[in-house]
């Protein structure tokens, strides 16, 4: 727990805005969204994972969308 707290802390004092969620029994996750890239840090007693998420810079229109709702459906 103390791991978690430091970094939240950590977080707060570099002005970082981050969501907690829990994603199993075993972990608490931290969701971080930085300019380009996003993080889900995952806590549990002796075990911190880390995803990064990053943007290849492209940004679409609308038309987009419907092509996520093609790759992404049943």
């Amino acid at each position: 727990m103390t791991k978690l707290i430091d970094f939240l802390n950590h977080l707060e004092e570099a002005s970082i805005y981050y969501k907690l969620d829990k994603c199993n029994d075993e972990y608490i996750m931290v969701e971080v969204s930085v300019p380009g890239e996003r993080w889900e840090i995952e806590f549990a007693d002796n075990d911190v994972r880390i995803e990064k998420f990053r943007s290849d810079g492209n940004i679409y229109n609308e038309d987009e969308l419907e092509n996520l709702f093609q790759q992404f459906s049943d």
